[in-house]
């Protein structure tokens, strides 16, 4: 009967990520089922009432926390990104407030103005092309029927995952990203992230651990790895490894809609080439600030605070700061963020 059930439950997964109806795409499992078949919930805890997303749609994400829309944005716009993003890398622009980020494995090596030696750009929002993403009307109409109406966009980064240099260090250890969020509640938060090429095991995918947005935040710090990690690459210290795992294959255009607590990393790059996305973290403007001193989350509050002061020269600031500079109004009212 276990089988029998488990088998129904991995046909209503690849169904939603491989079948043009749910208007998702491919994505390959690793071990074993991830979304139950016979979806009965009280209420939806995690999407708004919305004329966009189908019924089965909203059951996908209610259990399993991710959702992925196939072409949502066009290839005209996605080459502007990479454009704007070249323009960066050569130093032509410098949007206030940009993040510039490097793979540990260079990072002490001479700079040289290319796409080559960075590895991420965040916190975009002074960037008006880039910033565009943001506010695309097909991006805004699927992050509202997980934030209602007032929307404001709280964190941006475009990744370049570089070639892995063999010391693995290409890797994302698996994260929810409400580590990093000193704002709640966590179901009025959600990310868009966009693949800006095709993107697969090969050179980097997203894997997701579905379901798990339906747990708690969990105790994250750097993991101990022999080659090194990035900076302010915090991974869970507790998950547990028998959970079952999806990868997202994803062809450019696609966009992955998932809950901040949603356990997800990635693998390394082994590809010869750089594996690009565009993301960005919505939150419904009546999202709240929370003091996350003595809490869990306590040691990227002062990571965070540690780089602003050496990067931007300010001292004196809180979390909360930090994060009312970065964020933007992009539909509706700005409330309390």
């Amino acid at each position: 009967m276990d089988k029998d059930r488990a088998s129904a439950r991995l046909r209503v997964l690849l169904r939603h990520l491989g079948g043009r109806s749910a208007g998702a795409v491919i994505a390959h499992h690793t071990s074993g089922t991830v979304s139950p078949a016979g979806f009965r919930p009280q209420q939806f805890q995690y999407t708004r009432d919305n004329n966009i997303l189908s019924l089965e749609q909203r059951k996908f994400y209610e259990e399993n926390g991710f959702l992925v829309i196939k072409s949502l944005v066009s290839d005209a716009d996605i080459q502007c990104f990479r454009d704007e993003f070249e323009r960066i890398c050569r130093m032509e622009v410098k949007p206030l407030g940009l993040m510039v980020m490097r793979d540990v494995t260079t990072a002490k090596s001479e700079y040289v103005p290319s796409e080559k030696v960075i590895t991420k750009v965040q916190d975009f929002q002074e960037d008006k092309e880039l910033f565009r993403y943001c506010t695309l009307p097909e991006i805004l109409k699927y992050v509202e029927c997980f934030t209602g109406p007032n929307i404001m966009a709280m964190h941006t980064m475009l990744i370049n995952k570089p070639p892995d240099s063999g010391k693995k260090t290409s890797r994302h250890p698996l994260h929810q990203d409400l580590h990093y969020f000193p704002f709640r509640p966590s179901n009025s938060i959600v990310c868009a992230w966009t693949a800006m090429e095709h993107i697969d095991r090969d050179n980097g995918c997203l894997v997701v651990l579905p379901g798990t947005h339906r747990g708690p935040l969990k105790t994250h710090d750097y993991p101990q790895w022999e080659g090194g990690v990035n900076i302010m690459f915090h991974g869970i210290q507790d998950y547990d490894k028998n959970n079952d795992r999806v990868h997202l294959l994803m062809e450019k255009g696609d966009t992955v809609f998932f809950h901040p607590l949603l356990i997800h990393g990635s693998g390394r790059n082994k590809s010869q080439g750089f594996r690009k996305a565009i993301s960005c973290h919505f939150a419904d403007a009546n999202c709240h600030y929370i003091d996350v001193k003595g809490t869990s989350q306590e040691n990227i509050e002062e990571e965070v605070l540690k780089i602003a002061s050496k990067i931007h020269g300010v001292k004196d600031v809180s979390l909360k700061d930090v994060w009312k500079f970065r964020a933007r109004v992009v539909k509706g009212e700005r409330i309390n963020l």
